[in-house]
């Protein structure tokens, strides 16, 4: 019976790293289709296709191609976001940083993707729990970002970091959701630079008043 146990557990162990690797590799062939096609539809054979795997596999390991299809819109996402943190780390001043960041956002390949998973979310509330657990991924990313920054630099913000990352990026694709709602104008008419309040900390003594 030991010796069973034993044999057991370094192939559960490797059945585990096969399931994790199927797993990422559809995440990653769907994000790249998606990117590749963008308002396109995808087919559940095409993404088995290209992630080298079997088409029920997208049912087994995500229970539907909408859940899969949310998990690679925050892949893309979380990629951009991170290009974003390079070129936040780049601006001199606060007003630079406040700027550059949100035209970079707005100019994301991932956000229409992303702003359709949250549709979807809508209307299909199974798939809630996924778009929840990678928002809040996103926004513990962002607050860690922004927390090393304006420590570097000697920045402040006018409110928690907590509520400063949730309010810009509820801003950014809240704007990408109207849009493809059919409201007029685009997603650059917004002023999504002010949805941030980095600013340079005050002298000693100075108030922030104004």
């Amino acid at each position: 019976m030991e010796k069973k146990r034993t044999e057991a557990g370094p192939k559960s162990a490797r059945s585990r790293d096969r399931g994790r690797a199927t797993r990422r590799r559809l995440i990653e062939a769907t994000a790249r289709l998606c990117e590749e096609r963008p308002g396109a539809e995808v087919s559940v054979a095409e993404i088995a296709n290209a992630a080298g795997a079997f088409p029920n596999q997208v049912t087994y390991y995500f229970g539907s191609k909408d859940s899969l299809l949310v998990h690679a819109a925050f892949l893309g996402l979380l990629h951009d976001a991170r290009r974003i943190e390079r070129i936040g780390r780049q601006a001199p001043d606060p007003v630079a940083f406040r700027r550059n960041i949100a035209r970079a956002v707005l100019a994301m390949p991932s956000l229409p993707a992303v702003a359709q998973a949250l549709a979807a979310a809508v209307s299909k509330p199974e798939l809630a729990p996924v778009v929840d657990r990678h928002l809040q991924l996103l926004f513990r990313q962002s607050e860690r970002f922004m927390g090393q920054l304006i420590d570097s630099r000697g920045w402040r913000t006018r409110r928690p970091l907590s509520v400063e990352t949730r309010t810009f990026w509820s801003t950014a694709l809240g704007a990408v959701l109207l849009v493809r709602a059919g409201a007029n104008g685009t997603a650059t008419d917004l002023d999504l630079a002010g949805a941030l309040t980095v600013h340079e900390a005050p002298e000693h003594g100075q108030n922030l008043a104004g």
